[in-house]
């Protein structure tokens, strides 16, 4: 059985996940409407991402005899003002998740709730790997240049990241 404290710290990260879903949506919105396909598609598919993360949490909480609840959520912002101001938004919010990620571990430790810590694990690397790979798009936009045709080759790049995630996690037919 989950402590209430620490059913109420899995609720809000359910709640952190879905806010994250939604922000990622936008950006993929945004770039979608500025002819930035790859760079929608790998958003619109962290935003699925997230959406999953929320929903193991959420199935986690009931299976733990807690009760998860699902949260209001606030309107994310629509418009932004470039390609690597995009990116720059998601690494500082996935650092945000990683911070809440590993507070949500602590108390764990702390309720010496070594089943949620144990379950806890998978986010803990997941974070690092979304936090990598974020760094290594930001790397390409300071080594290839963002402005005329680098932009499009950047574009191409993450659209490529896209579609690698999608193979590997066997999410993409082999036609």
């Amino acid at each position: 059985m989950l402590s209430k404290k620490i059913q109420t710290a899995l609720n809000n990260q359910v709640a952190e996940e879905v806010s994250t879903s939604h922000y990622y949506l936008s950006m993929a919105s945004w770039c979608d409407m500025s002819g930035l396909h790859g760079s929608a598609k790998y958003l619109y598919q962290q935003s699925e991402s997230e959406r999953m993360h929320m929903m193991k949490l959420f199935h986690y909480v009931n299976d733990a005899g807690g009760h998860a609840l699902a949260p209001a959520v606030k309107q994310p912002v629509h418009e932004f003002k470039a390609l690597p101001a995009v990116f720059e938004l998601v690494l500082e919010h996935e650092t945000h998740v990683t911070k809440t990620i590993n507070a949500l571990v602590a108390a764990c430790v702390d309720e010496k709730d070594y089943s949620t810590f144990n379950f806890l694990q998978w986010y803990v690397a997941e974070q690092h790997e979304e936090e990598r790979q974020l760094k290594l798009i930001l790397d390409l936009m300071k080594v290839a240049g963002v402005e005329g045709r680098g932009i499009f080759f950047i574009d191409k790049e993450i659209g490529k990241m896209a579609d690698a995630a999608q193979i590997a996690s066997g999410e993409k037919s082999s036609s």
